[in-house]
């Protein structure tokens, strides 16, 4: 039985580009060795094709929303069969490298309830990757060369413990709102929830929108309201500044103090520790006044919309 069990709901492979970056991130997954394994979720063109080639998992029925959209829960549920005691959700345009394998390990090792995230690279990718030996080395001055820290405001990966997770909304694959109730399902919770960025590498291949509807990026979509609707609200759009605990040097440690860090956990300490939604509302009016000066606008002007 394999440790870690990496699930991703790929997009059709119809678009070259987007087909080339898949095959990439699931190449690169299957170099972590023989204690990961690869699990592909979904009936989209081409994903059974591919994960025939590639010699990796696949479950074609997946539980899907009125628009056809894969719920998350149930691929999670299915990665669940597959027996590994950890699980990984991953995009599939992620490429992984050693770094993630151990972090995984490590976190395991320490602590029984946790979700480990972290931030991105990008970079342009226009060709397939040459894997033999050595690869791992030249994608790295690469992205030295050409690559750029993505901001901190979400996360394209996700490790947990196999029975993590198992009650959750019926949040969608591939639209924004479900990664930030990843990071605040965890701290209301308890666990500790791990910033793994200045240990693990995770490389994010550039590519268009052209798979949603319009070519609009998926925070626009409008799954994505709906994802926060079913997660609880705006109160649950967590990023990686709501991690307890970083991963640096080998070692977990404390998140480090900063006056922003501090004013955020000021901010969310009524909600995640005290469960009063309207203690949450009035600390945010304290600690964060003009934030929740355009919460206020932007409900004011969903319910002219209804009207």
């Amino acid at each position: 039985m394999a440790f870690l069990t990496i699930c991703s709901a790929p997009k059709p492979f119809t678009n070259p580009h987007i087909a080339l970056i898949q095959r990439n991130a699931i190449r690169s997954w299957q170099e972590l060795g023989a204690d990961v394994d690869v699990l592909l979720v979904g009936d989209e063109a081409g994903i059974a094709q591919a994960a025939t080639e590639l010699e990796v998992g696949h479950v074609a029925e997946v539980a899907r929303n009125t628009q056809g959209t894969p719920i998350i829960s149930s691929m999670f549920n299915l990665a669940r069969q597959r027996g590994s005691p950890v699980i990984a959700c991953v995009n599939t345009d992620i490429l992984l490298l050693p770094d993630f394998l151990v972090t995984a390990r490590l976190t395991a090792e320490h602590l029984t309830e946790f979700l480990v995230v972290g931030q991105r690279w990008d970079l342009d990718i226009r060709e397939a990757l040459d894997f033999s030996d050595g690869w791992q080395v030249r994608l790295q001055v690469d992205l030295q060369n050409r690559g750029r820290l993505h901001p901190r405001g979400g996360s394209d990966y996700f490790i947990f413990p196999r029975h993590g997770y198992s009650d959750m909304p019926a949040l969608v694959i591939g639209r924004a709102g479900w990664d930030n109730w990843m990071i605040y399902e965890a701290r209301r919770r308890g666990w500790g929830v791990v910033d793994a960025s200045p240990s693990t590498i995770i490389v994010h291949q550039d590519h268009d929108y052209s798979h949603l509807a319009g070519g609009q990026p998926h925070y626009r979509h409008p799954e994505t309201a709906e994802n926060v609707r079913l997660a609880g609200g705006e109160h649950t759009i967590f990023t990686l500044l709501d991690c307890n605990l970083v991963l640096a040097s080998g070692e977990l440690r404390p998140a480090p103090f900063s006056w922003r860090k501090f004013l955020r956990e000021m901010e969310i300490f009524p909600f995640i520790r005290l469960r009063s939604s309207r203690l949450q509302r009035l600390f945010r009016v304290i600690f964060h006044p003009m934030k929740a000066l355009r919460s206020a606008r932007a409900g004011l002007l969903e319910r002219l919309k209804r009207k």
